[in-house]
């Protein structure tokens, strides 16, 4: 497993806490750094993902 998808599933993970907390404590910018830290992990575990794949085909070969 690449370490793009355990950081971005960290990210996620992260971002999900931050965008509850903002909803909770009604602080708008904080929900929003929470939805975009969750959009980056999601696209840094797809990185991963593509990797893992491509290593995945080439040894297949």
């Amino acid at each position: 497993m690449d370490k793009d998808r355990i950081d971005g599933a960290l990210k996620q993970a992260k971002g999900a806490v931050k965008e509850v907390a903002g909803k909770v404590t009604g602080s708008t910018s904080t929900e929003m750094e929470g939805k975009a830290e969750k959009t980056a992990g999601k696209a840094q575990s797809a990185v991963g993902q593509a990797k893992d794949d491509v290593r995945d085909s080439t040894r297949k070969i």
